[in-house]
């Protein structure tokens, strides 16, 4: 009897001293679920196209027929004009190009989002006189990247815009496709601009 009297206080002993361990880890999972995970700090973006307002010679490059394994380009000269828009939240694009392949009129408008933190890119040609799909997408690391998807001779695509090689009197465009779902892209647009110097040469 003793021993049995020994044995269920010890054991009542050691229910008492996990109890407050147990409860005490409850707790602290409960604090963590309800806490959620910490907020990361989202980069303002409103003033990534500053580098490019103003004047600009521009040297393009069109692949003739995308999509379709031809490997013929068409090369144009001719300026673009960047003006900004509501403190920089956007800005307006004016393409003027010529070349083999004719002439080109384009307009790109630009809108920052600044819930998404993200770019929406719109371009019309002029003989279309209608704007696309608008690629979406942001800088990081001085590099710009803005996405799409959009019908090609009856199919669906992916499109791809980059800004890179910025400097501040330089930069480089590049569009491409993909009917891969992006396992591989086909560059079709080359632009690399050049600042023409003056003393309006960052634009009105």
């Amino acid at each position: 009897m003793t021993n049995n009297v020994r044995t269920y206080l010890l054991l009542c002993g050691l229910a008492i001293a996990v109890q407050p361990v147990g409860g005490l880890a409850q707790a602290r999972l409960a604090a963590s679920a309800t806490s959620g995970p910490q907020t990361a700090l989202v980069r303002d973006g409103q003033h990534d196209f500053d580098f490019e307002i103003g004047n600009w010679k521009t040297h393009l490059r069109r692949l003739a027929h995308p999509l379709t394994g031809s490997t013929t380009w068409v090369e144009y000269e001719g300026t673009s004009v960047v003006r900004k828009i509501w403190s920089g939240r956007a800005n307006l694009v004016e393409l003027e190009v010529d070349g083999p392949g004719g002439h080109i009129e384009g307009l790109s408008v630009r809108l920052y989002n600044a819930q998404s933190h993200q770019w929406g890119l719109n371009f019309a040609n002029s003989s279309g006189g209608a704007f696309g799909q608008p690629t979406i997408g942001e800088f990081k690391n001085g590099r710009g990247e803005f996405y799409d998807q959009e019908p090609l001779n009856g199919r669906m695509i992916l499109v791809r815009n980059v800004f890179s090689d910025i400097t501040p009197d330089s930069c480089r465009f590049e569009q491409a496709f993909s009917d891969d779902g992006g396992k591989t892209w086909e560059v079709n647009w080359i632009a690399t601009d050049t600042r023409v110097k003056g003393e309006d040469d960052r634009g009105p």
